[in-house]
């Protein structure tokens, strides 16, 4: 059968969308020491579980998660509707191992949706983990007596229930399905005990949100009815985190990364990422035609960490005066440098002098007649001419700390 894809428009928001949260939050934020906590210091279920009865976040604001995603430029959220360890994080029907069912009792997923549709510019979508460390049909089914059937109708039913419950949705985001990852004696209880079905699968989502986008996080290529090829903290193109596909294929993409090293709250992690460094990810991600997904990893109390939040609203900043160049822009034409990448939008292009090396800076493949100005105000830019191509003056009062962006017209 022909596996239906998103929408042209749902494609093209997609796309025009180029800045999102990711947020992952779940039971490993009360021992805060990373989302997989459960597989690495092999925590029993039933130790696990217990973390459930632990769990009030009584910080938890969704208009304020939703106000610090605004500030920073981002258009969209996608956070853990369940993670590996399988504890679902909104009132699901087909679980009582569930947000729900603790003393905070709210569904914070469904506080999201109506924060996401008050504001009406930002979109929520859920990450769904294909694995489960927890489900007896997916982890122990010799012990249980459950069929792998068990956990697709438990797996499928979930992702109905995220696409029928919470309004127009932008993605559905899967993830745990990892073919080239090798398995041990290790991980062993990782292996799916089956096909997942991603032909039905694929076509219910599809079929109930016709705008919504299917990320895979499968670390291959991309197959019939996923919309987006995925990089998990690389840039396309890029392998150093040694699990990526390094051939970009014809679709849209999206960029994953954390601000620090971990996807949930590890206490011990102060490895931020400076304003500079996300900035320049979130220019290179959109010169290769890419989507960036920058994840926060709220405490069991339910705030972004300060440090985190600072740092979006230092992005937000910048967008303010230079979103111009990356919403709604594709993948730049002209050659990159070291120094300079480039994002376009028709026959406007955006030239982002990344590096200040010296006050001029050479940029190849464009025309002696070429005009340019800065983005920020408008003032004329110098264009002098150079072998294959063109260099422009910037000295140092032009420049902006952390990216200049020069609008050119060839």
């Amino acid at each position: 059968m022909t596996i239906k894809q998103a929408s042209p428009q749902g494609i093209t928001w997609f796309q025009d969308a180029r800045f999102g949260m990711f947020i992952h939050w779940g039971l490993y934020s009360i021992l805060a020491r990373q989302e997989w906590v459960m597989h690495i210091e092999r925590i029993p279920v039933p130790e696990y579980e217990k973390l459930m009865h632990r769990f009030n976040p009584t910080r938890f604001n969704a208009d304020e998660w939703v106000g610090i995603a605004a500030d920073a430029g981002q258009k969209y959220i996608v956070i853990t509707s369940r993670h590996h360890d399988g504890f679902s994080m909104y009132d699901t029907a087909l679980s009582d191992y569930k947000v729900t069912r603790t003393p905070f009792k709210r569904d914070p997923l469904a506080e999201l949706a109506d924060a996401c549709a008050r504001r009406g510019d930002i979109k929520l979508g859920f990450y769904v983990s294909l694995l489960d460390w927890h489900h007896p049909a997916y982890r122990f089914r010799e012990e249980s007596g459950l069929a792998w059937s068990d956990y697709l109708d438990f797996l499928h039913g979930q992702v109905r229930e995220l696409c029928t419950n919470f309004g127009p949705i932008a993605c559905i985001w899967l993830d745990g399905d990892w073919p080239r990852h090798s398995l041990d004696a290790h991980n062993a209880y990782f292996a799916p005990g089956g096909s997942f079905e991603y032909e039905k699968l694929y076509d219910m989502i599809h079929t109930l949100q016709p705008d919504a986008v299917i990320h895979n996080n499968r670390h291959a290529q991309p197959l019939p009815g996923e919309d987006v090829q995925g990089f998990e903290q690389d840039l396309p193109g890029e392998n150093t985190a040694g699990f990526n596909e390094t051939h970009i294929f014809d679709l849209p993409i999206e960029v994953c990364m954390t601000i620090n090293d971990h996807w949930g709250y590890c206490m011990d992690d102060d490895n931020h990422k400076s304003v500079h460094t996300l900035i320049h990810k979130l220019v290179r991600s959109a010169a290769c035609g890419g989507n960036y997904l920058l994840n926060v990893g709220p405490t069991a109390e339910g705030v972004i960490l300060p440090v985190q939040a600072k740092r979006l609203r230092a992005m937000g900043a910048w967008l303010a005066a230079n979103g111009e160049s990356i919403y709604a822009t594709r993948k730049g034409a002209i050659p990159a440098t070291p120094d300079v990448v480039s994002t376009r939008r028709g026959d406007t292009h955006y030239l982002h002098v990344l590096n200040y090396v010296s006050d001029e800076v050479y940029v190849p493949g464009v025309p002696h007649t070429a005009q340019a100005i800065l983005l920020r105000d408008g003032a004329p830019v110098r264009v002098k001419p150079a072998k294959d191509g063109i260099r422009l003056v910037l000295p140092e009062e032009a420049r902006d700390p952390f990216d200049t962006v020069v609008k050119l017209h060839m």
